[in-house]
């Protein structure tokens, strides 16, 4: 008797990501150009965005792309399948810039559009799907983020982008780019590391004394419900009044407006996550564990420091995790109180009604949240590997 044939299995992610490659390659502009830096812009399907080899040769790559996502189960077809995927897109972008662009035309800018943003998107998602399905370890990742890392640094210093309008932008400001930069890191990076320096030592008390674990978990959480631009503005009176009382605050740079409120705010907002996960990480630690290095004649001290922090350290960094990747998401709205940082771009560019000056600074914000949150989870791990 002949065994039945195996029905023929689809993917599921693979079809939705098909469907996605076919809306971004037929129905979607590839990119937008416009005549001046704030004119409006002309859509352009990828047919007309590129040459008609190129455009030729990425349809092909992209359908075999979305027929792979489908079938294949792979991981390491799936991942080869989307590695290519992006090594023809990205380069064909720059090279869209370049054919739309008018010989001798310095006003013209080319953005990216939604077919492009689409394409990006499928391929990633199939990048990180394969990656999952991979079970990499911590190791793993960190050298999976290196090598992407390096290829987009490989991609803009080639020059092959030059043309983009949001390059034309950070020629045009690269310094100031480099300071708000400076500004962002200092205002999340800054409180996350304040935060962890009040919100463990208050941690560990809240979880030895019942009364206070409530009532800063109570008045942590209300201040997690006052939204981001409201804080910011419940802070300028009372840090104006305190610059203009003490000089020396003044002289610190504490002022109603700029980087203090910001900062300030971003720390009131870190501090639940921490506290909570300081709570938790100690709250799982066996209570065997805690009698046996008792029984040892460890002090309570030697017990906090030597076994209960150790055993807590994966939750604790989760926490921590939490607050940069939010932290670096919020630091962009300190700009509208004078604070810096990359959200200075995106505010002047939605004033100027120009999108690519927006996405200057909401790019660098989105990957170093991306960056951020893989390290930290590679650290996690690190750290639970260590208990093992």
């Amino acid at each position: 008797m002949v065994p039945p044939r195996p029905a023929l299995s689809f993917d599921h992610l693979g079809i939705v990501l098909a469907v996605l490659i076919g809306v971004a390659l037929f129905a979607a502009p590839f990119a937008t150009y416009r005549a001046t830096r704030i004119a409006s812009g002309e859509a352009r399907l990828l047919i007309e965005a590129l040459p008609v080899a190129m455009a030729s040769a990425l349809v092909l790559v992209a359908l075999g792309l979305a027929a792979g996502a489908v079938l294949v189960r792979d991981p390491l077809g799936r991942l080869g399948s989307a590695v290519i995927g992006l090594a023809v897109l990205l380069p064909s972008l720059g090279l869209s810039a370049g054919f739309l662009t008018p010989a001798d035309n310095s006003f013209a800018r080319v953005s990216p559009s939604a077919g492009f943003w689409l394409l990006s998107l499928s391929f990633s998602l199939l990048a990180v799907d394969a990656l999952a399905r991979m079970r990499l370890g911590p190791f793993g990742r960190l050298v999976a983020l290196a090598v992407g890392v390096s290829a987009l640094a490989l991609l803009l210093f080639s020059g092959i982008w030059d043309d983009l309008s949001i390059i034309k932008e950070y020629r045009t400001r690269a310094d100031s780019f480099w300071r708000e930069a400076r500004q962002h890191l200092m205002l999340a990076v800054g409180s996350m590391a304040l935060a962890c320096l009040i919100g463990v030592p208050l941690g560990i008390a809240s979880h030895r004394l019942r009364t206070l674990r409530t009532a800063v978990l109570q008045g942590l959480g209300i201040v997690q419900t006052i939204p981001s631009i409201a804080l910011f503005g419940l802070l300028i009176a009372p840090l104006g009044a305190l610059a203009a009382s003490v000089p020396l605050a003044a002289a610190l740079g504490i002022r109603g407006i700029g980087a203090a409120p910001a900062f300030i705010a971003l720390l009131l907002y870190a501090l639940l996550p921490i506290v909570a996960n300081t709570i938790a990480g100690l709250n799982q630690v066996p209570a065997v564990v805690a009698d046996a290095a008792r029984g040892m004649g460890m002090s309570p001290w030697q017990r906090l420091v030597q076994v209960e922090l150790p055993l807590a350290l994966p939750v604790i960094l989760a926490g921590i995790r939490i607050v940069l990747v939010q932290n670096l998401g919020l630091a962009t709205v300190a700009a509208l109180i004078g604070g810096g940082g990359f959200g200075t771009f995106v505010f002047q560019g939605i004033g100027q009604t120009a999108i690519d000056l927006v996405l200057l600074g909401a790019i660098p914000t989105v990957v170093l949240s991306f960056v951020a949150s893989i390290i930290l989870d590679a650290l996690v791990d690190f750290s639970k590997g260590a208990l093992a």
